[in-house]
């Protein structure tokens, strides 16, 4: 099997690790952080006259007929440099839903402007006691005449605070873990009876938290089968998971070779420390660490389109418990062979790993899809 990029997929590699390089110096990134937005407006608008927005979308929805490979390379340049923008939120999440399962006319109405840049989407699936069970669902969606009444709460929305349309996952028939009865719904984030409270995460991200008291909307909010959005939504987190498994590897790339450089020019008892053997050994690792990441988030990625749901899922969960192991290994060490100030803000290292223990919890931590897999075995 070769598993070589084709040339245009090595042009957008190049491009979007320049980009990560150029754009995203840690100081910028600091600077970028502490703003009220939280992203750069001007590198989501760059995203989208390059392209990068509509790579994963099919040509017949504007897109560039791009799929999980394309996603998976941008995914992990921007680990590499930490970027800010809500890309996974937008792009893999709530346009993933859409893309999945929408309609002509839900597709019409949203992906273009999604793909411009002018439009953001975000999947409210999570709720405060669900955890990792996808189909735990306490949030109600009650035929009304010709349309449904919506009431809940949804937690931990990633990208929420931003988002002008939210994909809402709630239950339209059976009891709160039935595997049956849920259903998507297109919420406008200026629909009557939502409240959204925005904030950021631990790693400095976006995210929000939905309370939904009787929020009307039309029957052709409905996105995909109605009672049969489960299915869906395990396809759409599936996506995510392999989204931020590729962001992952870049970002533990990057620890290893700070760390390596570091190890170079700290110097104890009068050389630098990268000369001790022991050091020397425990970097090894981290390499090794990496390259079993990134050959697990490549894997996960080439079965995301595997037909069998049951093979897909087992796949993605190997993928997500190699991840959350390498993230572990990789980031504890960087910290510990850079010392106390390894987890200050002043250095990079602290922010890289605060990203890594957030990738490792969403979507479920490694324990949990280890758990899984054995499930499905």
């Amino acid at each position: 099997m070769d598993l070589s990029l084709s040339e245009e997929q090595q042009l957008l590699k190049d491009q979007v690790e320049r980009f990560a390089r150029e754009a995203y110096a840690f100081e910028t990134r600091r600077r970028v952080l502490r703003s009220e937005a939280g992203f750069e407006p001007a590198h989501w608008k760059q995203f989208a006259e390059l392209g990068w927005l509509g790579v994963a979308f099919a040509e017949a929805d504007g897109g560039l007929g791009g799929g999980p490979v394309e996603t998976g390379i941008i995914m992990e340049a921007f680990g590499r440099g930490l970027v800010l923008e809500p890309f996974l939120p937008n792009v893999v999440l709530g346009g993933g839903a859409l893309a999945l399962a929408g309609d002509d006319a839900q597709k019409k109405a949203l992906l273009p402007d999604l793909i411009a840049g002018k439009t953001k989407l975000a999947l409210a699936y999570a709720e405060r006691q669900s955890r990792y069970d996808l189909a735990d669902c306490l949030t109600q969606a009650a035929a009304d005449g010709g349309g449904f009444v919506v009431s809940g709460h949804k937690a931990v929305v990633y990208g929420g605070n931003l988002a002008d349309h939210f994909v809402v996952v709630a239950r339209t028939k059976g009891n709160q873990r039935a595997k049956t009865g849920l259903s998507l719904f297109l919420v406008p984030r200026t629909a009557k009876g939502l409240t959204v409270r925005g904030y950021r995460t631990v790693d400095g991200l976006g995210a929000a938290d939905l309370a939904l008291d009787k929020v009307r909307v039309e029957k052709s909010a409905v996105l995909g089968p109605l009672d049969g959005g489960l299915a869906l939504l395990e396809r759409v987190v599936d996506h995510g998971i392999a989204a931020i498994c590729s962001e992952a590897v870049g970002a533990m790339a990057v620890l290893t070779d700070m760390t390596v450089q570091y190890s170079k020019t700290r110097k104890q008892f009068g050389r630098p420390i990268g000369g001790f053997q022991v050091l020397q050994h425990r970097m090894v690792d981290m390499t090794i660490a990496v390259e079993e990441a990134r050959s697990m988030a490549l894997y996960g990625t080439l079965h995301l389109d595997e037909r069998n749901a049951k093979t897909r899922k087992r796949a993605l969960s190997a993928t997500k418990v190699q991840i959350g192991r390498s993230a572990r290994l990789v980031g504890q060490e960087a910290v510990q062979i850079h010392g106390g100030m390894g987890m200050t803000d002043e250095l990079a290292v602290g922010h890289y790993f605060k990203r890594l223990t957030m990738i490792d919890v969403a979507f479920g931590n490694a324990d949990w899809h280890q758990r899984r897999f054995a499930d499905l075995s």
